[in-house]
């Protein structure tokens, strides 16, 4: 799967995967009133949940129309969608299915990770397929999943037997964004390293059981806003492919970044989410208005692009 990913970034010329993180504080009140005049009516008219799922079903899929054309995948985090209950969860497996429509690959970011049969049925449930009455189904069926490694290989290995058995990837936890991964991802060990690059290693160990061309299915996330980090665990991981958040609302700038990829401008891709989906409510975006939010995500989407071929 992961040269699925990296021919569609060289087709579109965009190393760019767009976070579908929607919060209910910047999908436009357009929206939500026109869910709200059209779910009243429903089994569940007096259902709250229902009426934000449908916002958010809207908003994504003028976001994704908006950027299709642009970028070679989307990344929906599950834990915006969960919020919502059921029909949050359906919003999120309509929207994995309308960007699969539009040609687009979906990163899951449900960053599980647990032991034996656990993982499994989470790997199964969102690259793989479940068993029932004797047929094979697939459920959320991302192409790619992020996964927290700290019960160690126990919680991997599973992940890693599905992505073999369905042509799909993952992405391993590393070196996260958020500045409190210092807390556990920067400590010492005995030998002076830092964690983080333990788990680097194993990422590429791991890797070699699942290589898909010149990159391993078993990706590896890098915060953007870690370039010095980026740099070590590139040069630990020639053949890991490495999914970067961070750019934009986070702080990380294009010039930040050229340590995560590869001489031949291969290696990574680099996520915005807010940055894009919420452009109109930015300065340099407010002339679209909120009527405009997927023409200000597009602007975007466009602006992201030209900034990363700037440095790459």
């Amino acid at each position: 799967m992961i040269s699925e990913l990296v021919k569609k970034i060289k087709e579109k010329n965009a190393p760019v995967v767009v976070g579908l993180d929607p919060n209910m504080k910047f999908i436009p009140e357009a929206i939500v009133r026109d869910a709200a005049r059209e779910h009243r009516e429903l089994l569940f008219a007096d259902d709250e949940l229902v009426i934000a799922a449908e916002s958010v079903w809207r908003f994504n899929k003028e976001i994704i129309d908006a950027v299709q054309d642009l970028v070679p995948a989307v990344k929906p985090q599950i834990a915006m969608y969960e919020q919502f209950g059921t029909p949050g969860l359906v919003t999120y497996w309509r929207t994995v299915n309308y960007a699969h429509e539009k040609g687009l690959l979906v990163i899951g970011d449900i960053k599980r990770g647990d032991i034996g049969s656990t993982s499994e049925a989470y790997a199964r449930a969102h690259i793989g397929k479940v068993k029932v009455n004797g047929h094979d189904l697939r459920v959320f069926d991302e192409d790619f999943a992020t996964v927290n490694p700290y019960m160690g290989v126990d919680s991997v290995k599973p992940f890693i037997d599905v992505c073999n058995e369905n042509n799909r990837g993952i992405f391993v936890l590393v070196k996260t964004s958020n500045p409190s991964s210092a807390d556990f991802q920067d400590v010492r060990m005995q030998d002076g390293r830092p964690l983080y690059e333990l788990v680097g290693e194993k990422v590429r160990e791991w890797g070699e059981s699942s290589m898909d061309g010149e990159y391993s299915n078993v990706g590896a996330v890098i915060g953007a806003t870690y370039p010095e980090q980026a740099k070590d665990l590139r040069a630990l991981m020639p053949h890991t492919f490495i999914l970067a958040p961070g750019y934009g609302a986070q702080g990380a700038t294009a010039k930040d970044l050229s340590g995560f990829f590869n001489s031949d401008g291969t290696g990574a891709i680099v996520n915005s989410s807010r940055g894009i989906i919420a452009a109109y409510t930015k300065e340099r975006y407010s002339r679209y208005g909120a009527e405009g939010f997927a023409d200000a995500a597009r602007a975007a989407a466009i602006d992201m692009i030209e900034d990363l071929r700037s440095v790459l």
